[in-house]
């Protein structure tokens, strides 16, 4: 019975993803929808690269002093059973930091060189990552807990996977953003997908207007961009539940910020449950049916 009700659910997405994208159409001149047909194919070719998110083939939470790893079972860590040898060494946490010692005979390299011994930089300070066959991993921090984030380079997703179905792209979801600043910087408290929350600095929100209407979301920034974390009335239904992303340039060649949601994307969760993707704050929920960008990956993890 229950397969049954899963195999019915699947039917009735499916029916109404296509019922949605038959009732919108394509919209914009033939240079804006190369453009982020160009953009979403740079995307798909950067989930299947080696540092992209289709290959992650697991995530371990270092306990404080010796974590053996390996493939047999009674390590601490268990690797993929073929993929790696029994018993590969330890990872030492003490206090913030992280050692790696390879056990004989254990072939493990770094940068193309052997290691037998070794002090790891995480996620946040250019990671030291490891290399057997086609194993890779790295420690990566999240508030105060290291993690072993392991990819598989030979990963059965990377082989399978077909891209990402989007809405039709439409140039009405792209609009002239203002800057709402905040004097001074506002305190952002994100929460992840395992619960952890860690505090963020909001430079203001972005101020858009569409049908009449404001909304705001408060942005974050990367580099020389806004990182926006949102939620809209399409999740769950036939976005991510969780809500999606989006990058936005400071300004363009104008001076003008671009908020363009033909290029909202899945956070890394709809792939793979090896990711710790940030949910977005409430203020960031849109009462909008935001009917652009990707649509939920059927392949994924959720």
């Amino acid at each position: 019975m229950q397969k049954f009700l899963k195999i019915l659910l699947s039917v009735i997405f499916i029916l109404l993803i296509t019922s949605c994208q038959k009732l919108l159409e394509e919209k914009g001149d033939v240079k804006y929808i190369q453009e982020i047909k160009d953009w979403h194919n740079k995307r798909i070719d950067n989930l299947k690269k080696e540092n992209g998110w289709l290959n992650l083939a697991g995530l371990f939470w270092l306990n404080e002093g010796v974590n053996k790893f390996g493939s047999d079972k009674i390590n601490d860590i268990i690797f993929p059973e073929g993929k790696a040898p029994a018993f590969i060494g330890t990872l030492t946490l003490k206090d913030s930091d992280v050692t790696l010692r390879v056990n004989k005979g254990i072939e493990v390299k770094s940068n193309g060189k052997i290691v037998t011994t070794a002090d790891l930089k995480n996620n946040l300070q250019d990671a030291t990552v490891f290399e057997y066959n086609s194993l890779r991993w790295f420690v990566i921090k999240r508030g105060d807990k290291y993690g072993i984030r392991l990819r598989d380079l030979e990963s059965s997703l990377v082989k399978s996977f077909k891209g990402i179905d989007t809405y039709p792209i439409n140039s009405d979801w792209r609009f002239e953003a203002e800057l709402e600043k905040y004097d001074p910087p506002k305190k952002l408290a994100i929460t992840n997908i395992l619960g952890m929350t860690e505090e963020n600095i909001s430079p203001g929100a972005l101020v858009f207007t569409k049908d009449g209407k404001q909304f705001k979301l408060d942005a974050l920034v990367e580099d020389n961009q806004y990182f926006i974390i949102f939620a809209d009335e399409t999740n769950e239904e036939e976005t991510y539940g969780a809500g999606r992303f989006i990058y936005v340039n400071k300004n363009n060649s104008t001076g003008k910020i671009i908020l363009d949601f033909n290029k909202a994307f899945n956070p890394p969760c709809v792939f793979t449950k090896y990711a710790t993707c940030p949910l977005p704050p409430k203020q960031n929920h849109l009462k909008l049916k935001i009917t652009a960008g990707e649509l939920m990956f059927k392949g994924g993890a959720h």
